[in-house]
């Protein structure tokens, strides 16, 4: 490899690198916040939510790697042109492919990162993410032995404890229970404990009152010394893991058992997510060849009427929504699978003719004018804030 394309290609990596850190940094927060109620509403120590939290990296990673990576081209090969660094290269007689080869070549072994991410690891982070949630809501004890706190047990079931006594007891116990169709039952009882029966877990309150209540009005009220509420069968569905196609490895997705329920139900999901983890990784190259059609020409910058960076954005955003489309409509119809891999054949196509016959990709000129114009809007309204706001700072010290 030359020093040109050794230089290139170190350039375009330190940038690959911060866009990738920093975008991962928000998608992944965005995603955290979602899981936040693991530590709220199951009683669940930080420890865990911070283990869910690390599990969440996997599934994003390869959705974010293509995105990182045509920012970190264009900027390059952008801030190169307006050093008129890519003009010395052309003027010195180095051919395009000077250009191609360390940028493709980053591009590859961000693909190959990408698919052994999707295909290796994502599978078995999903498979332990579902394991530590389920295990967190079959942990029945931590769940209610919260003071104060009225929290969802389960589809149909809430619970309330008002407080904690001595020898693990509970009060103050309030159930609802609207699981089955048509009526509705409401335990009240003084004290309670969770003890092991039959190794079942099971709910002992005494000294309370049941009401049950109809569809059709009828009200009746029992009064009860003790009475057992069974929790096994929640504790079942709760501990129980049950996997999605997005779950499974490869391995499985390519030969599923077929005693599998869910294979049984939905055969094309298997097959559509197989598809996807197989057209995934190439998004890499893909994004890497539309920021060199869009930025790699020493002229382009100078002509375009936007900055070849939102070009390149723009541009792959729109590809990568026709693969997430296509990815969507796979599951219920396989004729949708063709797209999958045609969105990024045809657009890594288009892409490399721009490049081979020397010219630039650039959006529709009714796109870039309307960009440019709302950008100086959007510019113009925020230097009239600024303005008012210092004229503000300037006659309130006038007056003081």
């Amino acid at each position: 490899m030359k020093v040109v394309e050794r230089y290139i290609m170190r350039r375009a990596f330190v940038v690959f690198m911060a866009a990738l850190v920093w975008t991962l940094a928000i998608v992944w927060t965005t995603q955290v916040l979602a899981k936040i109620d693991l530590v709220t509403d199951s009683g669940q120590s930080a420890l865990t939510f911070f283990e869910v939290a690390a599990l969440i990296l996997p599934s994003i990673i390869p959705i974010v790697v293509p995105f990182a990576l045509v920012v970190a081209v264009a900027q390059t090969l952008s801030v190169m042109n307006s050093d008129s660094e890519l003009a010395v290269v052309n003027a010195a007689g180095a051919s395009r492919w000077t250009i191609v080869r360390p940028i493709m070549l980053l591009a590859l072994a961000a693909a190959v990162f990408s698919f052994a991410v999707d295909n290796g690891i994502d599978p078995y982070a999903r498979q332990k993410n579902r394991a530590l949630v389920a295990s967190s809501r079959a942990d029945l004890l931590s769940l209610i032995i919260q003071e104060g706190t009225f929290r969802k047990i389960d589809d149909g079931l809430f619970l309330q404890v008002g407080e904690r006594l001595p020898n693990n007891r509970l009060g103050g116990i309030f159930v609802a229970d609207s699981r089955e169709e048509g009526v509705n039952l409401v335990y009240y009882a003084k004290t309670g404990s969770i003890i092991e029966r039959g190794g079942e877990k099971v709910l002992m309150m005494n000294d309370g009152v049941i009401h049950r209540k109809t569809l059709t009005g009828d009200l009746s009220v029992i009064r009860f010394t003790s009475y057992a509420f069974d929790m096994s069968a929640f504790m079942a569905a709760a501990s129980a893991v049950t996997l999605l196609p997005k779950d499974q490895t490869t391995q499985y997705l390519l030969n599923p058992s077929a005693n599998d329920k869910y294979y049984q139900q939905s055969p094309y999901e298997y097959r559509a997510e197989v598809n996807q983890r197989f057209s995934e990784w190439t998004y890499s190259m893909v994004f890497a060849l539309i920021a060199l059609a869009v930025a790699g020409d020493a002229r382009s910058h100078r002509e375009a009427r936007v900055n070849p960076l939102i070009t390149a954005i723009t541009i792959s955003l729109f590809v990568r929504w026709l693969g997430f489309f296509a990815a969507s409509k796979a599951d219920e119809i396989p004729q949708y699978a063709y797209m999958v891999y045609g969105v990024p054949i045809v657009a890594s196509a288009v892409a490399i003719w721009f490049i081979v016959s020397n010219r630039t990709l650039e959006l529709p000129v009714t796109w870039a004018d309307w960009m440019t114009n709302f950008a100086s809007r959007i510019a113009d309204s925020w230097n009239a804030f600024k303005l008012r706001l210092s004229r503000r700072g300037t006659s309130g010290q006038g007056v003081g």
